[in-house]
């Protein structure tokens, strides 16, 4: 049986692209909207590297927010302060105050982010898929997002 990783390191050889990588992990997950990010270290604040799926009549809106996140704001923000997954099953209906609400305007509802960490638990940067109905990943589903990060960190 085919690994939702099977291709990802042809990806990343070499100097990635950032956004084929995010293709590559939409498709994985049959996922429409995702983000890379990447911990910049000259001001510690999530730095986005690669977008998909986001509404163009959004983006102008959205795109200066999630540009740079801090830690602990946001989806991306609460799995890098946390180092772990955080997933949301309706961001739509998001009572517990992880999505902001520009993010709302995505019309995303199923969304999960997993930290990019080094071999040392260093968060890297965060990793995040999308659907446009309200989901619960699965703990597998979870597992091989992690993977994904883990395969990507190398590259970080």
């Amino acid at each position: 049986m085919a690994s939702r990783t099977d291709g990802l390191q042809e990806l990343l050889s070499g100097t990635p692209d950032w956004t084929a990588v995010l293709d590559h992990a939409l498709a994985a997950f049959a996922c429409v909207t995702g983000t890379i990010h990447r911990t910049d270290p000259a001001t510690g604040l999530l730095r986005l590297v690669a977008q998909r799926g986001i509404p163009p009549h959004v983006l102008p809106v959205l795109l200066p927010k999630i540009d740079n996140i801090p830690f602990g704001k946001g989806i991306a923000g609460c799995a890098a302060e946390r180092k772990d997954a955080v997933q949301l099953c309706n961001l739509q209906e998001d009572l517990g105050g992880v999505a902001k609400p520009d993010a709302r305007k995505t019309n995303v509802q199923g969304a999960l982010a997993v930290p990019i960490l080094s071999s040392d638990g260093k968060v890297l940067g965060v990793l995040g898929v999308g659907k446009m109905q309200p989901y619960d990943f699965s703990e597998a589903e979870i597992a091989d997002l992690k993977a994904f990060a883990v395969l990507i960190s190398a590259k970080m």
